[in-house]
């Protein structure tokens, strides 16, 4: 007879599986019987000891088991009240498969900010979404952020308070005080397009992304409340009872007297990673789910509840295919960029610009080498910085499609070279872009180029400094429409000047000049 293996009431199964493909050796990971296989995968990930000992199991009570104690063991944050076993409620939400930690609780790293990722599908039951039970897990993972800060404050890289006498941990904040330097940690929005789903909305459409605007502005303001200025709240709640929280929320910032000020929580997206695959995600963030079936052929969860929210089967919605019809359509190529749009300003953090694929006909003028011209009237933006007190613009021209497709670099005040040379730079530039080059080539090779002028950035929070005009200009366009921050490169070293070398040759110190042979001398 085998004994079967429980967590917290929670059947658990073992499993055979590698961290990735290349390992040749499985290791055996315990975790519930309701997970699949690349839920043990990511867990190997996760685990701090796999690189010690590589043929140790991995169980998922031993490793959650590591932050759930060092959670449950931290003092209440000021303003808040200490709940009796919040271990035990965060326990509750990974099994639920709600929420997780990010990789550096996973890991025990303290010199990196904390973070959670919250799967909204999990709250979804029968097609009601559980706005109370989300609200409760969102306070609760920004009070276990800020009771992290308090503590490991000292610990974060570029953080350590060298002259600064120590505070109280439960000390009360005055109204009039500082605020806490920097951030407790990040919430992390995934899964939205399956959350969607199983709530009977098309990603692709009006009410799912005023769904998820709602969504996303619900949790900005749990992470902000008391920490400072909340986001606006969308015109339209059409998630049902979602509405009634939202007012809720909105009276009790209203009713906030400041007598405390707590360190603001950023709210975001997830990113791929191993994060997402042990909360059972079917699309990171707030991409759609392109495909309808899973890697093994089966439909998706998100699949069958769209297909029962239309009053079909698998088996007629099979039948109807096989007819000609289309029963569940697909997100478009614009899709993806129209959520993005619609949920910039919710969140802190967005993901990088989703890039939709061009439409066929421009596809094929582009491999012929036709160019695609701006139109008349496009958008854009136009940013004024000052690199080492040398002040530039810097203008965008977009397509309708948010692409870029022309560029300007006009400095205030140089000389007619270095202007004419800039506004050279950046028609080359332009005129690359509306012939298909990728953007990334030209910041691969303009992005760090050191040449006068440099120095400090001001205007643009995009850097801090920058080693030469061009080299500002291709960073600011990598954040702008790459969704990538270059770091700032470091300042040119001086090098000690060299002794200049003697003229016509270096004589060597000990020689002394040669003597001239004896030889006749006519005397007349």
């Amino acid at each position: 007879m085998t004994a079967r293996q429980y967590w917290s009431g929670v059947r658990m199964r073992t499993a055979q599986v590698t961290a990735d493909p290349d390992d040749p050796i499985p290791h055996t990971v315990t975790l519930p019987a309701a997970w699949d296989d690349d839920a043990a995968s990511a867990l190997l990930q996760l685990a701090p000891t796999r690189g010690t000992d590589s043929t140790a199991p991995v169980r998922l009570s031993t490793e959650a088991g590591r932050w759930l104690a060092e959670l449950d063991a931290l003092k209440a944050s000021p303003g808040t009240t200490d709940t009796a076993s919040p271990g035990r409620s965060l326990a509750c939400l990974l099994l639920l498969r709600q929420l997780a930690p990010s990789a550096t609780l996973w890991q025990g790293l303290h010199d990196r900010r904390p973070g959670f990722v919250i799967n909204l599908a999990a709250f979804v039951f029968d097609g009601i979404f559980a706005g109370d039970a989300f609200v409760a897990a969102i306070r609760l993972a920004c009070d276990m952020l800020r009771r992290l800060q308090t503590e490991t404050a000292d610990s974060l890289n570029g953080e350590l308070p060298l002259f600064d006498a120590p505070q109280q941990a439960n000390a009360p904040v005055a109204a009039d005080a500082e605020a806490p330097s920097g951030p407790a940690g990040t919430l992390l929005l995934t899964n939205l397009d399956a959350c969607l789903a199983q709530l009977g909305l098309d990603y692709d459409s009006d009410i799912g992304r005023d769904a998820a605007c709602a969504l996303t502005w619900l949790t900005s303001s749990l992470a902000r409340q008391g920490a400072g200025p909340v986001p606006l709240p969308p015109a339209a709640f059409p998630i049902p009872g979602l509405a009634d929280v939202g007012a809720q929320i909105r009276d009790e910032i209203d009713a906030d007297d400041d007598a405390t000020r707590r360190a603001p929580v950023e709210t975001g997206f997830s990113v791929p990673g191993p994060i997402d695959a042990l909360l059972g995600v079917e699309a990171c963030g707030l991409a759609p789910v392109f495909s309808p079936l899973q890697a093994d052929g089966r439909l998706r969860p998100s699949t069958i509840a769209r297909l029962a929210h239309r009053g079909l089967t698998p088996e007629t919605a099979l039948a109807a295919a096989l007819a000609g019809d289309t029963p569940l359509p697909q997100p478009g190529p614009m899709a993806h960029l129209a959520m993005h749009r619609a949920l910039t300003g919710f969140v802190d953090r967005m993901p990088a610009r989703p890039d939709p694929l061009a439409p066929l006909t421009t596809r094929v003028r582009l491999e012929r080498g036709v160019r695609r011209p701006l139109p008349a009237r496009h958008g854009g933006f136009t940013q004024r910085a000052a690199v080492g007190g040398h002040r530039l613009y810097l203008r965008t021209g977009e397509y309708e499609d948010g692409s870029l497709g022309e560029i300007a670099i006009v400095p205030a005040r140089e000389s007619a070279m270095v202007r004419g040379l800039l506004e050279s730079v950046g028609q080359a530039v332009s005129i690359g872009l509306q012939y298909g080059a990728p953007l990334d080539e030209y910041v691969g090779r303009f992005a760090h180029t050191r040449f006068g002028p440099g120095g400090t950035v001001e205007g643009d929070p995009v850097a801090a400094y920058a080693t030469s005009l061009l080299d500002y200009a291709f960073r600011a366009l990598s954040d702008a429409y790459l969704g990538k921050r270059l770091p700032d490169a470091a300042p040119d070293a001086v090098e000690p000047a060299e002794p200049d070398p003697m003229l016509p040759l270096a004589m060597p110190e000990d020689s002394t000049p040669p003597r001239r042979k004896p030889g006749l001398r006519l005397v007349g």
